[in-house]
């Protein structure tokens, strides 16, 4: 079977895009795994579905390069709106994805009749332990001492449409990330697994990170994470609400505004090329 496809990336964080209302995936899972690897495949954190929506413009289906299926993905979304976009198959600059997570709107921000960055309304961020979920008693864990890899740690938890485990520390760059990452991932802490940000405080506008994701490792960026890292550094007062914080990741910088009832994302999509693959 010959597959067409898009690589595209958001902030280094590079997906392999199936318009699948041109052609039908059967098993994304195993071909997740399959074209993710970098040596034997395409190369990719995952690859990611452009589906047909009853309720929206289009559907989003994410999956990692372990192969299960993500809920959400900020920097895959506006790669997605892109595509929509730039292939004109939405004609106006207000874009609606379904997702696992719920439809999220995209403005587009164009250039040369191409969609260059993408703001995103990531919804609002959630504090509560058992909608993350946490294995915890607490109703929220925000600025607690945990112990992972026999270090202690201290958290704040927040999901942004999945679970993530924000913590600020002085030195991000020392970090064995693949030696802890896996422990947070896999704590009895977090019964969905978790991604865990790492974030270095610059100043109340910028912050620093680096990211383990649940199912993929440390990647370049993660956009649902930047937002969880943002609206963390609100409940703990290091960034105000309202604020456009910017956040530096390994691969490029989001711009993100956390506010009472929505987090939004803003940063550029990038198409890198385009193939057909034979699976």
């Amino acid at each position: 079977m010959k597959l067409k496809f898009t690589k595209m990336h958001g902030c280094g964080n590079d997906y392999i895009y199936f318009n699948c209302f041109e052609e039908k995936i059967n098993d994304p899972g195993a071909l997740s795994v399959k074209l993710s690897d970098r040596r034997y495949g395409i190369g990719s954190d995952g690859i990611i579905l452009i589906c047909p929506s009853d309720i929206a413009d289009a559907k989003m289906r994410m999956f990692n390069v372990d192969g299960s299926e993500g809920k959400m993905c900020g920097n895959g979304i506006r790669c997605v709106g892109k595509y929509l976009y730039d292939n004109n198959m939405v004609k106006n600059n207000e874009i609606t994805i379904e997702t696992l997570s719920g439809v999220k709107t995209l403005k587009v921000a164009p250039k040369n009749d191409e969609a260059e960055f993408l703001t995103v309304d990531m919804g609002k961020a959630e504090f509560l332990s058992y909608k993350i979920p946490v294995n915890i008693e607490s109703d929220k864990v925000i600025n607690r001492e945990m112990i992972f890899g026999g270090k202690s740690y201290n958290i704040t938890c927040v999901s942004m449409g999945n679970p993530h485990c924000v913590v600020f520390c002085d030195d991000i760059e020392s970090i064995d990330i693949n030696k802890i990452g896996p422990e947070f991932e896999n704590s009895k802490l977090f019964p969905e697994k978790v991604n865990t940000e790492f974030v270095k405080v610059i100043d109340e506008k910028t912050l620093d990170m680096r990211v383990w994701e649940r199912g993929s490792g440390e990647t370049f960026a993660c956009g649902t994470g930047a937002s969880a890292v943002v609206a963390a550094a609100v409940v703990n007062g290091i960034c105000k609400e309202n604020d456009e914080v910017t956040v530096n990741l390994k691969g490029g910088t989001l711009k993100i505004k956390y506010t009472d009832s929505s987090v939004y994302m803003t940063g550029e999509a990038k198409k890198v090329f385009e193939g057909v693959i034979e699976v």
